[in-house]
């Protein structure tokens, strides 16, 4: 028989998420190479040394940073454009500039999570104190910065009992002294919650296969090369160095001539002397060679290792980077797949948009003692903008269907900002000039024009007008 409920039960927390951890270090990572200080690790050089994922995130960081962000107000109210205003305001007056605050949060992306650290600041003007050095002075607390705390300088998660996160244990240089950052001071960004996981996962765990295989076969390849522009080489030497009891001055030529075969390169150094020496039979003691195979190898690295670059890419869906340099593809496939990396991309920056809202800003506002009911949020802009060809052709598609497009000043704005026009003067605006447009819809719903004016009669002459 199943236990009987309380109502006491309906607010306690009975099970837990499952995340596998232990003494604050996440679990879940069954390759050891990417597991803790060795996926920080891995990441960081499939990050900085291979050109496909270098490119990708590269396109990445360009293409975040040109998107408009805004905050928008609760309601149209004064006191709530008043809000959002404020929230701009403490936006534009961190020590370092929105884009890169966006760019360093990205770095989700390459380790699965970012930490930032929430810094104050009393808004005091031109303060010689950078702490409170602000462009406003109205005393209000606004951000100082959003400064990450590096992934290569996490220590420890802290856990409570029910896997819920408290905070971050970081060792940083130069010091390394073990600091506590809790989770009420900082922002988590992270490409997934499954299980609350605090390290969410890398968009470049699915790549790691065909990195790894493929750096091995750049490094096969390299070498290959090298042995076959060098030739392999083989030396001849005198038996009784060669023996396994020849100790002394004999054993010491012998380790000299083996690490010379090995270290032989082409390069300006290269060349090797050797004593002319020969037995009783008037064979050579001493001899070296270099052979080729002058022949192709057995199996094409490039097709390989394009492959691999292929597999990287559709990882992320990031493959349209690599249409110019494969036999095919179409610019409309280009475009197709373009679109869907933009598309998924409008995913992460919907991450940083939901923390912001939820903790950052209402965070801001209790600082200052300021009423949490309504509050502004932040808004993300188009990754892309649509071709001007594209939009027209869609304005002409509605202005034909009879949709009431003009006049609508935020509507005209918003066409203008794709074209890169500047937005209509507010004297222009009700004062076109000119012909008024054209209404359409049947004769008998125009409106009726006012009837022209009666024309006054005729006065009399009379002797003061000339008659």
């Amino acid at each position: 028989m199943a236990p009987q409920n309380t109502n006491k039960d309906l607010f306690d927390e009975t099970g837990l998420t499952g995340l596998r951890r232990s003494a604050g270090y996440v679990q879940e990572e069954f390759l050891p190479q990417l597991k803790g200080y060795r996926a920080i690790s891995t990441y960081r050089e499939m990050r900085d040394n291979d050109p496909v994922v270098g490119a990708i995130l590269y396109a990445i960081d360009k293409l975040v940073r040109q998107v408009n962000w805004r905050v928008q107000p609760a309601s149209k109210s004064a006191k709530d454009k008043k809000a959002a205003a404020f929230v701009e305001s403490c936006m534009m007056d961190m020590s370092t500039a929105w884009p890169d605050v966006v760019s360093e949060i990205m770095s989700m992306l390459t380790y699965g999570w970012s930490y930032h650290e929430v810094v104050y600041k009393r808004r005091q003007g031109d303060n010689r104190d950078p702490s409170k050095r602000s462009k406003y002075d109205d005393g209000k607390i606004g951000w100082r910065k959003l400064p990450i705390r590096s992934q290569d300088t996490r220590e420890r998660w802290e856990f409570d009992d029910k896997g819920g996160i408290q905070g971050c244990w970081q060792s940083a240089p130069p010091t390394y002294s073990l600091t506590y950052i809790p989770i009420e001071k900082a922002l988590l960004f992270r490409t997934t919650s499954e299980k609350n996981n605090p390290e969410g996962r890398s968009v470049l765990r699915n790549a790691y296969r065909p990195w790894y295989f493929k750096r091995r076969i750049e490094e096969i390849e390299a070498i290959g090369i090298e042995r076959d522009l060098a030739g392999f080489p083989v030396m001849y030497v005198d038996p009784e160095i060669m023996r396994d009891d020849t100790t002394g001055a004999k054993q010491t030529i012998f380790n000299d001539y083996k690490e010379a075969v090995v270290n032989i390169r082409r390069d300006q150094q290269e060349g090797m002397i050797l004593p002319s020496i020969y037995d009783d039979s008037g064979n050579q003691m001493y001899r070296l060679e270099l052979l080729s195979s002058g022949g192709k190898r057995q199996f094409d690295t490039s097709a390989i290792i394009q492959r691999y670059d292929q597999r990287i890419a559709t990882t992320v869906l990031a493959d349209f980077i690599l249409l110019g340099q494969q036999a095919y593809g179409s610019y409309a496939l280009s475009s197709d797949k373009t679109n869907l990396f933009a598309v998924s991309l409008q995913t992460y920056l919907q991450i940083i948009q939901s923390v912001m809202n939820e903790y950052a800003i209402p965070s801001l506002f209790r600082v200052n003692g300021m009423p949490e009911k309504a509050l502004p949020e932040l808004m993300f802009g188009d990754i892309e903008t649509p071709p001007l060809t594209e939009i027209g052709t869609f304005i002409q598609q509605l202005a034909g269907a009879g949709a009431p497009l003009f006049p609508d000043d935020d509507l005209e704005n918003h066409l203008r900002g794709m074209a890169s026009l500047p937005e209509r003067r507010e004297s222009a605006k009700g004062d076109m000039g000119g012909t008024p447009p054209a209404t359409s819809g049947p004769a008998d719903q125009l409106p009726t024009p006012p009837p022209p004016p009666t024309p006054k009669p005729e006065e009399a002459p009379t002797a003061e007008n000339g008659g």
